[in-house]
C-alpha cells in the first residue's frame, strides 16, 4: 500500500483523490493504475504540480488510463519541500496543467477529456480502410462494405501502436506491460532505505512490483517474473528459467536484447578448401565470361564495319558512371554490364541485345494496357456486378507488337523515336562502363589457372553411400520417373561436409531440397509476430514506431492492398478475421519490416535467421563463399536479396477463392524459405456452414459467366480436401523446369477458369507464370496431370523447415495456418544459366509489367564474382609459394 496526498490507495485503484488537502474538485478516474519507483515504505507525500514534462531528475511517476477511451496518459509529479507547499494555491495548480502526449503516438489531446471519460461519446468511429489494386495502372478505390470485423476473441493483442482505435474489449490489468520502454517510468531504481540494495526487478519488464521472481542459478544476476515467463516464454517452465535464464540461453526477447547484435560464427575454411572452392567458381563462371565477351565482340565488329576500319583500331569511349549507379537499357529495362550504345544528345541508352533485335527487325515494343475493374463487393462474393462495370478490361492506350525503329544499312542505329522516349535525331555511340579489355583479361587469367592448376572436385558418385533412406521422402507420383523423391536431411546431417556435395548434385538438377529442424541449431529466439511487433513498437526512433502503427497488407480475395492497423492485423493472425458474410478474410503482410531495414530494426532476428541457414557456403547473405551475390564490391549497388519476412493468415481448408496463397511464379534467383512460426485458427460450425453456402453461390456465378461448355464449378464444390495433417503450416507445389512450357500451355488454355484482381476472370495473359495471376487448386492440378502428364512436387512445410527453391522452378504456396516465413535469395554457381534465361524472359515482358525490371543484374554479378575469385585464388597461391 502507498499513500497519495491524504488518501490511502489500496490495490492500485481509487475513485477520487483530494490533492494536498486543498479544495480541488476531484476527478473520477476509473480505473487508475498507480506506479511508484522510489517509495519503499508507506508515507504521506503532498502532490503539488502536475505536468507532462519528462526529466530524469524526477523519480515518482504514475500512469493513468481510461478503460473506455483506451488511451494512455504519462504524468510526472514534483515533490517539493514541506516549506514550499504553502506557497502553491489551487489556481496555480490548475494553471500548471499541461497538454501531454500519450505514448508519443497519434494526436495530442488535453488532459480533461482523457480523465473524464463520461464527457466523451462511446461511439467512436473506426478509420476507413481503403483498397487499391496491386497493378500500377489500377486506381485506388475506396470500399465501405467490403470488410468485416474481427471474430470474437479469446486473447487481446497488445495495444502499443493503435491509439486511435476504439475497441470494446476490456483492458488487461497488466496492460502496462506493453508500454514502450521510452514511455515507461525510469529504469533507474532507488536503493532500498533499509538494506541499501537495489530492489529486485524483472529483466524482461523492468518492474519490481511483481509478486514472484525466478532467479537464474547460472548467472546469479538476472530475474524473470512469472507473468513475463508465461507471456513471452511459454515453451519454458519456471524450473527451466531457474536453471538457465533466457538471457544466458541467448534468446531473451526483452526490448534491450532484441535491439542488440550477437557475434555470428564465421564459416572457417583452410587454404586447401578455399582453393578448391575458388577453382570450382572460376570453372563455373568461365563459360559465361566467354559468352559476354563474344556478345561484345559482335558489336565491335559492327562498329568497325560502320566506320570502315579494322577492329584493332576501334577505341571505345568510357561513359561517366560511378559504382553507386545502375545503368539500365531504356527500352527493355535490362541491366547493362559494359558495352552499350548511348545518345550524346538525350542520354538514351540501349543494350546490345536490343541493338541486335533492331538490326533484325524483331524488336518488341508492347505495353501493359490491361487492368481490372472493381465490380463491387457483392460481385466479389459471388453476386452480380455493379452497372457499367462489365467490361472485360481497361484499355489505356493502343499497343503495337513491332516498333518502327530500324537500323541503317551499315548497322548504325539512331536514337529511339520520341514516342519511345528518345530524341530520334542523334546517332547512338558505342560506349563502355568497365576498364578497356577488362573482360578479355579476366578470361585469359581464368584459362591460365584452369590449365595450370588442377583440383579434384568432390563428386556425389565418389561418396561412400548414396544417402540414408530417411533423408529422402516421396513428394510426387509421376509414373516412370525416378525424381519423385526429394532430398530432405536434418540440420544435424548437413553439418557433415559430404552433404554439401549431395546438395549441390540435387540443386544443379533443379530439384528442391528441404532441410528439417533448422531452428534447433539456433538460440531459440521467439519468432512470434507479437514479439517482433513489440520490438518495433519499443524502438527508440519515434518515426519508426509511428510508421509501424499501420501496415499495407494484401487481401487474397480481391488481390488488393488493404490499409489496416498493426494491432488488428496481428489480432487476426491469432484469432482469424472474417467478412460480414462470414467468409474468411485472408491477409498477407509481405516484406515487413522492409528488407533493406530488417537488420537495423530487428538485428537479433536477422542474426537468428542467418544462424539457422543450412549450407551457409551458399546461403549466407554476407559471407557465403559460393554465393555470387557476396562477391560484389562494397561500393557497388547490390540487389535486394533479403532477408524478407512474409506474415500471412491461413487455413487448412481449400476455399477455391480467396485462399491465402502466393500465386504461381518464378523467382529471379535461387531462394531459401524458413517457416519460423505457425498458428492454427479455428473455425466455428456456424462459419463453416456459411462458407459452404457461399461456395455454392460462387458456383452459380461461375456457371452464369461461362461462355463455352466448360464448367469450372467443380473447383468450388464441397469435394473431400487433401489431408495434410495438423503439423504442416504451408503447402508447397514446385514444378520441374522442363515442365514449364507445358504448364504455360495449360494455363493459357484454361485461363478464363481462374480469377484474379477483384475476383474478375483472367481475360488477358502476358506471361502465364510471370504475371502471377494463377493458383492451381487441387482440381486444376488433377486436370493438369490428366491432360499433360505434369504434376508438381507437393509437400507440407513444418515449423523449422527450410525449403530451397532452385532458380527457374515455377512454384506456388498455400498457407494451411497463420504463418511467419523468412526468406533470402542467393545465386549459386550451379544455376547461373537459369538466372540468365529468366533475365531474357523478363526483358521480353511488356513495358509496365511488374516483373519487367532486371533486379538481379546477373551479368554484372558474374563479372565481379570472376574478378574476386581470380584475385583470391592468385593471392592464396602466392602465399603458398612464398611459404
Amino acid at each position: 500500500m502507498a499513500v497519495v496526498g491524504d488518501v490511502s490507495v489500496k490495490e492500485e485503484k481509487l475513485d477520487a483523490v483530494k490533492l494536498c488537502s486543498m479544495e480541488w474538485k476531484p476527478y473520477h478516474w476509473s480505473p487508475v493504475s498507480i506506479v511508484f519507483t522510489n517509495i519503499s515504505q508507506c508515507r504521506t507525500i503532498p502532490l503539488v504540480i502536475i505536468t507532462a514534462t519528462i526529466d530524469d531528475s524526477f523519480s515518482l511517476f504514475f500512469v493513468i488510463f481510461g478503460a473506455k477511451i483506451n488511451e494512455f496518459v504519462k504524468m510526472e509529479v514534483l515533490i517539493p519541500n514541506e516549506t514550499q507547499v504553502s506557497k502553491y494555491s489551487t489556481n496555480e495548480i490548475n494553471t500548471k496543467q499541461k497538454v501531454c502526449n500519450f505514448l508519443q503516438y497519434g494526436r495530442k489531446r488535453k488532459l480533461q477529456p482523457l480523465i473524464d471519460p463520461q464527457k466523451r461519446s462511446d461511439k467512436v468511429s473506426s478509420p476507413k480502410r481503403t483498397r487499391t489494386s496491386i497493378k500500377k495502372d489500377t486506381p485506388w478505390i475506396k470500399t465501405k462494405a467490403f470488410h468485416g470485423k474481427n471474430i470474437p476473441s479469446y486473447a487481446s493483442a497488445p495495444d502499443i501502436c493503435d491509439s486511435d482505435e476504439d475497441d470494446s474489449e476490456e483492458e488487461d490489468d497488466d496492460y502496462y506491460e506493453y508500454i514502450p520502454s521510452s514511455s515507461r517510468r525510469s529504469n533507474t531504481m532507488k536503493l532500498d532505505h533499509k538494506s541499501g540494495k537495489e530492489p529486485l526487478k524483472c529483466h524482461q519488464c523492468k518492474r519490481n512490483d511483481r509478486i514472484k521472481f525466478i532467479p537464474c542459478s547460472k548467472c546469479k544476476e538476472k530475474l524473470y517474473c512469472v507473468h513475463c515467463i508465461k507471456q513471452w516464454y511459454p515453451q519454458l517452465s519456471e524450473e527451466d528459467i531457474e536453471e538457465i535464464c533466457p538471457f544466458c540461453r541467448g534468446n531473451c526477447n526483452c526490448n534491450l536484447c532484441l535491439h542488440s547484435n550477437i557475434k555470428m560464427p564465421k564459416i572457417e575454411f583452410d587454404d586447401d578448401a578455399k582453393l578448391q572452392h575458388l577453382h570450382y567458381l572460376i570453372n563455373s563462371l568461365l563459360p559465361f565470361i566467354k559468352q559476354i565477351r563474344e556478345e561484345q565482340m559482335k558489336e565491335i565488329t559492327v562498329e568497325a564495319f560502320a566506320q570502315g576500319v579494322p577492329q584493332s583500331s576501334i577505341r571505345i569511349q568510357q561513359t561517366n558512371c560511378s559504382n553507386d549507379e545502375r545503368i539500365y537499357c531504356d527500352h527493355c529495362s535490362t541491366s547493362i554490364v559494359n558495352l552499350h550504345r548511348s545518345c550524346s544528345n538525350c542520354s538514351y541508352e540501349l543494350c546490345l541485345t536490343c541493338c541486335h533485335e533492331i538490326r533484325n527487325n524483331n524488336l518488341l515494343d508492347e505495353k501493359v494496357t490491361f487492368g481490372y475493374l472493381h465490380r463491387g463487393s457483392d460481385y466479389i462474393h459471388g453476386g452480380y456486378p455493379l452497372p457499367n462495370t462489365c467490361h472485360e478490361y481497361i484499355s489505356t492506350e493502343e499497343s503495337s507488337s513491332i516498333t518502327k525503329w530500324v537500323a541503317e544499312d551499315n548497322g548504325n542505329i539512331f536514337c529511339a523515336p520520341k514516342e519511345n522516349g528518345g530524341c530520334g535525331d542523334s546517332l547512338l555511340e558505342l560506349k563502355r562502363i568497365l576498364q578497356e579489355n577488362w573482360i578479355e583479361i579476366l578470361e585469359k587469367r581464368a584459362e591460365y589457372i584452369l590449365n595450370n592448376f588442377k583440383f579434384d572436385q568432390p563428386n556425389v558418385g565418389l561418396l561412400e553411400n548414396g544417402g540414408d533412406s530417411y533423408m529422402y521422402f516421396r513428394a510426387g507420383n509421376r509414373e516412370g520417373s525416378d525424381g519423385n523423391y526429394l532430398y530432405c536431411p536434418s540440420s544435424k546431417d548437413v553439418k557433415r561436409r559430404e552433404e554439401i556435395v549431395r546438395f549441390r548434385d540435387h540443386f544443379a538438377k533443379g530439384e528442391p531440397v528441404i532441410v528439417r529442424e533448422v531452428l534447433e541449431e539456433t538460440s531459440g529466439l521467439s519468432w512470434d509476430p507479437m514479439v517482433m511487433w513489440r520490438a518495433l513498437g519499443e524502438h527508440v526512433d519515434e518515426n519508426v514506431r509511428l510508421k509501424m502503427s499501420e501496415v499495407k497488407t494484401i487481401d487474397c480475395l480481391a488481390g488488393c492492398e488493404v490499409e489496416i492497423s498493426t494491432k488488428k492485423f496481428f489480432k487476426g493472425y491469432t484469432e482469424g478475421r472474417q467478412y460480414l458474410n462470414s467468409w474468411p478474410e485472408m491477409l498477407k503482410l509481405k516484406d515487413w519490416p522492409p528488407s533493406d531495414k530488417f537488420e537495423d530494426l530487428l538485428p537479433r532476428h536477422c542474426d537468428e535467421f542467418i544462424s539457422a541457414l543450412p549450407f551457409r557456403d551458399y546461403t549466407d547473405p554476407k559471407t557465403g563463399f559460393l554465393n555470387l551475390a557476396v562477391k560484389l564490391p562494397p561500393d557497388v549497388v547490390k540487389p535486394d536479396l533479403g532477408p524478407k519476412t512474409y506474415i500471412a493468415y491461413g487455413m487448412a481448408q481449400e476455399l477455391g477463392r480467396g485462399d491465402s496463397v502466393t500465386k504461381l511464379h518464378c523467382d529471379m534467383s535461387d531462394a531459401v524459405n524458413i517457416l519460423t512460426h505457425a498458428m492454427k485458427v479455428s473455425i466455428s460450425d456456424k462459419q463453416q456452414l456459411a462458407i459452404q453456402k457461399l461456395k455454392r453461390r460462387h458456383k452459380i456465378q461461375d456457371e452464369r459467366e461461362k461462355k463455352e461448355n466448360i464448367v469450372q464449378c467443380d473447383l468450388y464444390d464441397c469435394h473431400p480436401q487433401e489431408d495434410w495433417g495438423d503439423k504442416g503450416g504451408a503447402l508447397w507445389d514446385i514444378f520441374r523446369r522442363e515442365d514449364a512450357k507445358m504448364l504455360e500451355e495449360y494455363l493459357l488454355k484454361h485461363s478464363k477458369e481462374f480469377r484474379h484482381t477483384y475476383c474478375c476472370p483472367v481475360n488477358k495473359v502476358y506471361h502465364p507464370i510471370h504475371d502471377q495471376a494463377f493458383y492451381l487448386t487441387l482440381e486444376h492440378k488433377r486436370k493438369l496431370k490428366e491432360e499433360y502428364g505434369v504434376e508438381p512436387w507437393s509437400f507440407e512445410q513444418r515449423v523449422g523447415e527450410a525449403v530451397f527453391i532452385p532458380a527457374g522452378c515455377p512454384h506456388q504456396v498455400r498457407n494451411l495456418k497463420s504463418c511467419t516465413k523468412v526468406a533470402a535469395d542467393f545465386v549459386s554457381p550451379e544455376n547461373i544459366q537459369e538466372c540468365i534465361r529468366l533475365t531474357y524472359e523478363f526483358r521480353k515482358l511488356p513495358r509496365g509489367h511488374k516483373a519487367k525490371e532486371d533486379k538481379l543484374e546477373i551479368k554484372k554479378m558474374i563479372v565481379h564474382a570472376m574478378h574476386q575469385a581470380l584475385t583470391d585464388f592468385e593471392e592464396l597461391m602466392h602465399t603458398h609459394q612464398t611459404n
